[in-house]
């Protein structure tokens, strides 16, 4: 099968490797369609400690190709149409028994990220991967692949809706300008939440409102945290979402928060400095503040009854789909400050509908 292979940050090339054989209880899964996230563009810029070489793409969607010999032929049968939860949790660490299998710390010492043997990596960027039955997740055979590679990271933001108390009527703030903040207003805004965002690029700013959100901020034109006070009533916002990797606007975050309000970090902080915080102000007006990394197994059902119930359409924020062979081109795109969600169609039968 070929693959795209990334032998260090920056140098990825179709490869042909042999194609694997799974095992009694997994599934081999033709990838269709695969999304290049962040974390997949700050690997290929070399600001990951991975090993290489290394297979990326973990925002995939695919059919059922052949089963394990132990799998329930009577649930799974190929050219189903599938995406796979993708924490490889042991199910039987402290986090995976109290709902946490999200940061299973078996998943981030597992091969994924670092395998000394041979190929790390997730694997979405090659014609086939393999799957435990029991992580798949099967959609009608009427929901795109496009649709349905967008899974992953919904999940990811309803994991981090799931970590507030979003209520009717809530004033929600949302700072970033990428996918993920998106998709942090649509689930909001289901949630039943008045959704304000902060965002410096006017037509970003522009897609959010055209996708419901009550309010746009320019935080160069205006003091963001003062904007949100004069929005909210002088209350300050329910809950905040930073999206952003900016250390100083998680510190603006958690201004904007409100009393007994949530302000929750959904990216990691590059660079990682330290945020100045109020702690007197968290004290006194019982602020909460926490963060949201990947999708535990409920939020990646929930994500995946979002799409396949057609409750939520995430394909008006791709931004441009290419062909696995153009994966310089696409990664060029995936990393303009301007951009969505760019998809790659992967193998050379792939098809994205």
């Amino acid at each position: 099968m070929k693959v795209l292979l990334m032998n260090k940050p920056g140098d990825v090339t179709v490869t042909e490797i042999p194609t694997p054989k799974p095992k009694e209880d997994e599934v081999l899964i033709r990838v269709m369609a695969a999304g290049i996230c962040t974390n997949d563009i700050r690997d290929y810029q070399g600001d990951c400690n991975y090993s290489y070489p290394r297979i990326g793409g973990h925002e995939y969607s695919g059919v059922i190709e052949e089963l394990g010999s132990a799998v329930d032929s009577g649930q799974y049968a190929p050219g189903q149409r599938v995406v796979t939860y993708i924490i490889q949790a042991d199910y039987s660490c402290h986090y995976c028994r109290t709902g946490h299998e999200n940061i299973c710390f078996h998943h981030s010492n597992s091969h994924i990220f670092h395998n000394p043997d041979g190929i790390s990596g997730y694997g979405g960027f090659g014609e086939y991967v393999i799957a435990k039955a029991k992580d798949l997740f099967v959609y009608h055979d009427t929901v795109s692949f496009e649709k349905m590679a967008f899974t992953e990271p919904l999940a990811c933001v309803v994991n981090s809706i799931n970590r507030t108390d979003v209520q009717l009527g809530d004033d929600v703030v949302v700072i970033g300008g990428g996918t993920m903040w998106l998709l942090h207003l649509m689930v909001a805004r289901l949630k039943g939440a008045r959704v304000i965002i902060s965002e410096p690029l006017a037509e970003r700013r522009e897609k959010a409102m055209r996708l419901g959100a009550y309010a746009a901020i320019d935080p160069m034109r205006t003091n963001a945290v003062e904007e949100v006070r004069r929005l909210t009533d002088g209350c300050g916002a329910a809950v905040v979402y930073n999206t952003t990797a900016s250390p100083a606007l998680m510190a603006q975050a958690v201004e904007m928060t409100g009393a007994c309000g949530t302000c929750v970090a959904f990216s990691s902080m590059h660079p990682n400095d330290p945020v100045p915080v109020d702690a007197g102000a968290m004290h006194t007006l019982q602020k909460t503040m926490t963060g949201a990394v990947s999708p535990t197994i409920q939020a990646f059902y929930q994500s995946y009854e979002l799409i396949d119930k057609g409750l939520l359409d995430p394909t008006v924020l791709t931004e441009q789909i290419f062909d696995y062979t153009d994966f310089d081109k696409a990664m060029a795109c995936a990393m303009r400050p301007d951009t969505y969600k760019v998809l790659l169609k992967v193998g050379e039968n792939a098809c994205i509908l």
